[in-house]
């Protein structure tokens, strides 16, 4: 089959650097095929959610060369459309919560004055939900298709493995993210681009803060510019490793609200790559999934393993949010609203929805 023609993107090398990597576990997606693999799984998801929040899925189903493609068609929106076309397509998160299009280098998302150096374009998983801009069109189905595969492929398996872990049937959160329901679940094409001198220091070389997302399971398409830090059940900042044709999952708040603390929503940050890739652009690809738009955020009481072993709501549950109501503030609100103090050092807060919101600096 022949797909349109894209540039191919050329990637920066990995870093040479000794870095403090975290040391995640490896979770093999194609033993879910099984009952007996998914058994073992579970059992490591469990694991790999309680002691880090996060892991890289093997054996997903992607050729190295898919993967390949993915990235060239994610630099499409950046280097083959120009800054007055990308002013038609931006997203409206400030007016209504919605990320869908553009983000570009304009949200002062970290300190010192300084401007987020990064340009963003999702696309819903319903790649029809609006129009987009001319060099993408032909690179839709394709971008269907990778949408479709994260979501049947990867994040379905992952959902049956935590409601296994947690003694629940192994589609009770499969129900709650239909992809066709109406919802935000997407792919995003992130590019991160080096600052200056001036704006490093300002910022104490932090790229963006340390937060949680707002969803329920976040795919990152491992790539090789060092950058993203996650925070250690011990408090401590490590680096995650680039491991090739991998992915790197982890949890939001979606997940968070829905086990009631037991799977916590995992704080990580991007800041300044090592000095070896410091002059390098960082191109990220992404699935970003959450509940449909309708499911209130209650902790799944019925679960046997929360009852025996806890959980804590956030909230009244009659005062929940709806994942709509949660993600449209989330968004509207990260970069604009004013942060306090928290009462840990170098944390900010902020109340959305009743819920405190934590920004680590």
């Amino acid at each position: 089959m022949a797909f349109p023609y894209v540039p191919h993107y050329v990637a920066a090398s990995p870093t040479k650097e000794n870095l403090e990597y975290a040391n995640l576990p490896i979770i093999d997606i194609s033993k879910a095929d099984t009952e007996e693999g998914r058994a073992l799984l579970a059992i490591e998801v469990k694991e790999a959610l309680h002691n880090h929040g996060f892991f890289y899925v093997v054996n997903h189903g992607y050729s190295q060369a898919q993967i390949a493609r993915m990235f060239d068609i994610a630099d499409v929106p950046f280097s083959a459309v120009g800054d007055s076309e990308k002013q038609s397509y931006l997203s409206t998160r400030k007016e209504d919560g919605s990320i869908q299009g553009y983000i570009l280098l304009q949200y002062p998302d970290v300190d010192g004055g300084v401007r987020n150096q990064l340009q963003q374009y999702a696309i819903n998983c319903d790649v029809t939900r609006r129009v987009h801009p001319e060099a993408l069109r032909s690179l839709l189905p394709e971008i269907k298709e990778f949408n479709q595969h994260n979501h049947f492929n990867v994040l379905y398996p992952i959902l049956r493995l935590i409601a296994r872990s947690l003694e629940l049937p192994e589609d009770t959160l499969i129900n709650n993210h239909g992809f066709d329901a109406v919802g935000e679940s997407s792919v995003r094409f992130i590019k991160y681009y080096p600052r200056t001198e001036e704006e490093e220091t300002r910022t104490n070389n932090v790229w963006l803060k340390g937060h949680t997302d707002f969803g329920s399971i976040t795919i990152l398409w491992s790539q090789p510019v060092s950058g993203l830090q996650i925070k250690t059940r011990e408090g401590e900042w490590r680096w995650v490793r680039h491991l090739e044709n991998a992915l790197v999952v982890n949890t939001g708040d979606a997940i968070d609200f829905l086990t009631g603390g037991y799977y916590k929503g995992t704080i990580h940050r991007v800041i300044q790559p090592p000095k070896d890739q410091i002059n390098c652009t960082c191109l990220g690809l992404f699935y970003f999934a959450m509940p449909n738009d309708d499911v209130k955020l209650v902790p799944m009481a019925e679960s046997p393993v929360l009852q025996r072993d806890g959980f804590e709501r956030h909230c009244d549950d009659s005062m929940a949010s709806t994942m709509e109501q949660w993600r449209r503030e989330r968004v509207r609100t990260y970069g604009f609203s004013k942060l306090k103090n928290g009462n840990e050092k170098g944390v900010e807060e902020e109340v959305i929805n009743g819920v405190i919101v934590k920004h680590y600096n």
